[in-house]
């Protein structure tokens, strides 16, 4: 959810810089999340109301978003994205009438390929085909706040291992975010997302990988891993020759993505789910070369909660963005 990018303190939660250093920030939450339960028709009791995955978020959701924010400022828009939010942007670009309305993207801890994922706990998800299991028990939310949910984490945090141990076993280890206000991170996160958007992700994984931005600061994450592709969802032969008239699911080629957009990555060599081995792999397969920021020390969560991101990463994404404005001025 969109809460996730103000966290901390004005001087160090991205939202909040943006916005100081002249941006007009617009902040999305997809659906699912606890800001976004509405619906014309559905509750999100309904079975239906939780039918989508990561799939939908890129291609309705910030779609949805991207052409409002145009439609209303009438300008070409920057987009941010952290882990689920970079997989949904590197699917949505691969759409012309999308990119189009796009004039730049910042994208940290980017995630289309899941081949190398080091977090044990993840994996170990992944060989047990939990979210198999989930989807035939008839779960069709996935909400760690549920009394379930909540009963999971207690038991998993108190009396047997330190929270932020906890999280580091899931994201990699962090370096640099405040740990002591990890109770204040709890009362936000984590958002409720679908018991399909889990599954999409544990699909795409080689071998046994894949991306849970589940439990605690990442905006509900999850990815691709059974299958090491960046696909859509595959809902077996016989569903996908009725759904897209192929037996497999069709591919999100980002090769597609238009040179002519400028990109910015940051990554960081401890994240155990947005491996840098996977993040060379996407930057194989576009044909653009985006600007890269790498900090060996930096986690998964760093990148969105660490107390010193606005110099070693936001600066940075910062100057690339007015770097970016500068020359699409001068044109």
């Amino acid at each position: 959810a969109g809460d996730a990018w103000f966290m901390n303190s004005a001087s160090q939660s991205l939202g909040f810089i943006l916005a100081d250093q002249g941006f007009d920030v617009w902040v999305g939450n997809v659906r699912g999340t606890h800001w976004s339960h509405g619906h014309v028709s559905l509750s999100v009791k309904n079975k239906e109301f939780w039918d989508w995955s990561w799939q939908e978020l890129a291609l309705y959701d910030l779609a949805e978003m991207i052409r409002y924010v145009n439609k209303i400022t009438k300008a070409k828009i920057f987009v941010v994205g952290h882990s689920q939010g970079t997989i949904m942007s590197l699917a949505a670009f691969t759409k012309p009438d999308i990119v189009d309305m796009v004039k730049a993207a910042a994208l940290l801890c980017p995630i289309s390929y899941l081949d190398h994922i080091t977090s044990d706990f993840v994996l170990g998800l992944v060989k047990i085909r939990l979210d198999e299991v989930i989807l035939a028990l008839g779960i069709h939310q996935l909400n760690f706040k549920s009394n379930m949910g909540t009963q999971i984490m207690d038991m998993m945090c108190d009396g047997h291992i330190h929270c932020d141990i906890w999280l580091s076993a899931i994201t990699g280890k962090n370096c640099c975010f405040n740990d002591s206000r990890i109770d204040f991170y709890l009362e936000y996160e984590p958002h409720p997302s679908s018991s399909k958007n889990l599954h999409h992700l544990f699909q795409s994984m080689a071998t046994a990988h894949i991306v849970i931005l589940v439990l605690i600061f990442l905006i509900q994450n999850f990815a691709v891993i059974r299958k090491g592709s960046f696909a859509m969802y595959d809902y077996g032969m016989w569903k996908n020759l009725m759904r897209y008239n192929q037996p497999k699911p069709p591919v999100f080629d980002i090769s597609q993505i238009p040179t002519s957009l400028p990109l910015w990555m940051g990554y960081g060599g401890n994240d155990a789910l947005a491996d840098a081995i996977d993040v060379q792999h996407t930057l194989k397969g576009l044909k653009s070369k985006p600007d890269l920021l790498y900090i060996e020390e930096y986690g998964h969560i760093d990148f969105l909660l660490s107390t010193r991101a606005k110099t070693d990463v936001y600066d940075d994404m910062i100057r690339f963005f007015n770097s970016v404005q500068k020359v699409s001025s001068f044109k």
